[in-house]
C-alpha cells in the first residue's frame, strides 16, 4: 500500500524548535516530494532550553537554527512566539493558531499526542485539535477567509515512543539523512548532550526511527494515529 500526498497541503504543528525534525520531517519530506505543499508552525520559542554555556540571546538563536532545518526541507516556517512553558489553550493562542491555518489553508495537520511527554506538547496537541475544526468555522472571525472543510488530523508519535500505540506507519527510510541534517542545524541543543536533565536527540531520533521501522519491517519509519472524531476523518 502506498500512501500518495500529492495535491495536499501539509502543516506540522509542533511546541519547540526540533520537534517537527524528531516526529515527522520524513513525512514531511516524502509529502514535498509527491508534489505536496509543506509547512511547519513552531509555537513555542526554546527560550528555556539553556546550554551549559549559556546562549545570550536564546530565542533568536532558535529560531535562526529553525529557519536552517525549515530551508534544508524547503518547508513554509510560522511561529507562535509563545515563551516556553507558557502555552495554553485560550481565546488568544486559539485566535493565533486559527490565522496561521487561514494563511496556509492544510489539508492535512500533524500534531502531538495528547499524552506526549512535555506540557508544551499537550497544549499543542489541544490546541491544533481545537483550530483544525474552528479554522473552517465562520463564527471565529479573522481577516483571512475560514477553510472550506476541516483539515485531517494525525496525531504524531510521542518523544521516545513512550505510551503511543500507532495506528499506522510512514516509511521513512530514504529520509534519514535529511532529518539528521536538519536536527544538526540546531546547535544550542546539541551542546546539551552531556547535561544530566536533556537526552542527546540525535541518539534518541535514530532509536526511534529504527524501532518504528522494524515494527513496520522497513529501515526507519515515524508512528502516526488518526483523529477519528466525527465530522473529523477522512479517507485516503
Amino acid at each position: 500500500m502506498r500512501l500518495d500526498f500529492s495535491d495536499e497541503r501539509v502543516l506540522a504543528v509542533v511546541a519547540h524548535p526540533d520537534d517537527a525534525e524528531l516526529l515527522c520531517a520524513g513525512t514531511l519530506a516524502r509529502a514535498r516530494d509527491d508534489g505536496a505543499a509543506i509547512a511547519i508552525c513552531v509555537l513555542c520559542n526554546g527560550d528555556k532550553g539553556q546550554p551549559a554555556k549559556p546562549v545570550k540571546d536564546l530565542k533568536k538563536t532558535r529560531r535562526n537554527e529553525m529557519r536552517a532545518a525549515a530551508k534544508l526541507l524547503t518547508a513554509e516556517l510560522f511561529f507562535g512566539d509563545f515563551s516556553d512553558g507558557t502555552l495554553a489553550v485560550n481565546e488568544s493562542s486559539r485566535k493565533k493558531l486559527i490565522t496561521i491555518f487561514r494563511k496556509f489553508r492544510p489539508t492535512l495537520v500533524l500534531a502531538h499526542s495528547a499524552n506526549d511527554y512535555h506540557s508544551d506538547h499537550r497544549a499543542a496537541s489541544q490546541l491544533a485539535e481545537a483550530v483544525s475544526w474552528f479554522s473552517a468555522s465562520t463564527g471565529h472571525r479573522t481577516p483571512a477567509k475560514p477553510l472550506k472543510s476541516p483539515p485531517a488530523l494525525w496525531w504524531m508519535d510521542t518523544v521516545n515512543a513512550t505510551d503511543f500505540e500507532p495506528g499506522f506507519f510512514v516509511d521513512v527510510s530514504d529520509y534519514v539523512e535529511l532529518k539528521q541534517q536538519m536536527l544538526n542545524c540546531h546547535r544550542s541543543q546539541m551542546a546539551r548532550a552531556n547535561d544530566s536533565d536533556f537526552t542527546p536527540i540525535q541518539e534518541l531520533m535514530q532509536r526511534q526511527l529504527e524501532f518504528r521501522g522494524s515494527q513496520a519491517r522497513v529501515a526507519a519509519a515515524e508512528a502516526f494515529q488518526c483523529h477519528t472524531a466525527f465530522q473529523r476523518a477522512t479517507a485516503w
